[in-house]
């Protein structure tokens, strides 16, 4: 009887060639399925780290295909936002002179919203107030908003990414920690620093300001936050935390503020003075609660518009590479301003300030 035999060498290639084809096909799935992809080796969502990656500033608003583009924001005298308004009722100027619109939409689409909030000790003594009433917020938004959360005092700092999860965004205020030092509140350097991490989220994106508005930063810090805010692509709301701190409750019900924590009527009014600012120079809005009994119905407010605005588009009158005025104008049938008419009586228009003109095209 013959016998057949095959060699050790002969059966290590059998093998090898086996295991060749089987690690072959797992790559294919890892490919295929997107479990094995290059792009998915880096982050690009926010910086959940104390010491977040250094990247480049945002970019300005600038001209797209010889167009300017302008969202806007129209509330209601209860802060809602306007609904029906139609093309004929908006003006678009630029320095000073009135452009023609050439594209217009009613938009609304899932939001794109930071909570960036103090953690200081003036915010600690509100004993979570604000938290609790940002589930108002968090509970007003559509199941396809997404929301991060980002804290800050002398440096901002990342507790949860872009996410449609709204549990773990309420987690994150939950457990929310305070710096009960006596340390920096560095509100420009901080916003600065979120606006570089918000340059590669794409999209509509608003900023959701939790926020004493007293700013340790330097003047130059400030001065600058300001001119770039000018022309940035993010909408800031501003909500002052600082009404109970103006017009405290029974002290018996509250925490005893920390020794030497005190603020002077005229930090009051710079404090406020900067979160107008900082709000209306990216066309959104500031809210002044006298206490936190008022703050549901704030934040009701802007989770209702975060999903709204009014895209207006026109074609820039000069290329000269500077930054020009933006101004918005809303009038009734009639063509009175807003505010002046029986139909729009009351009501509010935000936009940015400025944008940058295209640059002029090199000389042959």
């Amino acid at each position: 009887m013959r016998k057949d035999y095959i060699s050790t060498s002969g059966l290590n290639k059998s093998r090898m060639i086996w295991f060749c084809r089987q690690l072959f096909r797992v790559l294919c799935i890892l490919i295929f399925s997107g479990l094995l992809h290059p792009q998915q080796l880096t982050s690009q969502g926010l910086p959940i780290a104390p010491a977040p990656p250094e990247v480049q500033q945002s970019e300005p608003i600038r001209v797209r295909v010889d167009r300017v583009s302008v969202g806007v924001l129209v509330t209601d005298p209860s802060g809602k936002f306007a609904q029906g308004l139609r093309r004929d009722n908006f003006h678009i100027f630029d320095n000073g002179v009135e452009q023609p619109i050439t594209d217009f939409l009613d938009v609304e689409e899932p939001a794109q919203a930071l909570v960036l909030i103090e953690a200081g000790p003036a915010v600690y003594l509100l004993e979570g107030s604000h938290l609790r009433a940002a589930q108002q917020f968090l509970s007003g938004l559509s199941p396809d908003d997404r929301v991060a959360v980002v804290k800050y005092a002398d440096a901002p700092q990342g507790l949860v990414d872009f996410t449609v999860n709204k549990q773990s965004v309420a987690s994150a205020f939950d457990e929310l920690g305070f710096n009960l030092g006596f340390g920096s509140l560095n509100l420009s350097a901080s916003l600065s620093k979120v606006l570089d991490w918000l340059a590669s989220v794409r999209g509509k994106k608003t900023i959701v300001l939790l926020s004493t508005g007293v700013d340790t930063s330097s003047t130059k810090q400030i001065q600058d936050l300001l001119r770039r805010l000018q022309t940035s692509d993010v909408r800031i709301l501003a909500v002052s935390l600082i009404g109970d701190l103006r017009n405290p409750p029974p002290a018996a019900k509250k925490k005893s503020p920390p020794p030497k924590m005190a603020y002077t009527s005229q930090q009051f009014v710079e404090a406020d003075t900067l979160l107008r600012q900082i709000a209306q120079t990216t066309g959104g809005q500031a809210y002044f609660p006298a206490n936190s009994n008022e703050l549901p119905a704030v934040f009701a407010q802007i989770a209702q518009i975060v999903r709204h605005e009014f895209s207006l588009a026109f074609i820039p009158p000069a290329h000269d590479g500077v930054i020009h005025s933006l101004e918005v104008r809303v009038t009734a049938e009639s063509g009175q301003p807003a505010g002046q008419s029986a139909g729009l009586a009351g009501y509010r228009v935000d936009c940015r300030r400025a944008y940058v003109a295209p640059a002029p095209a090199p000389t042959p």
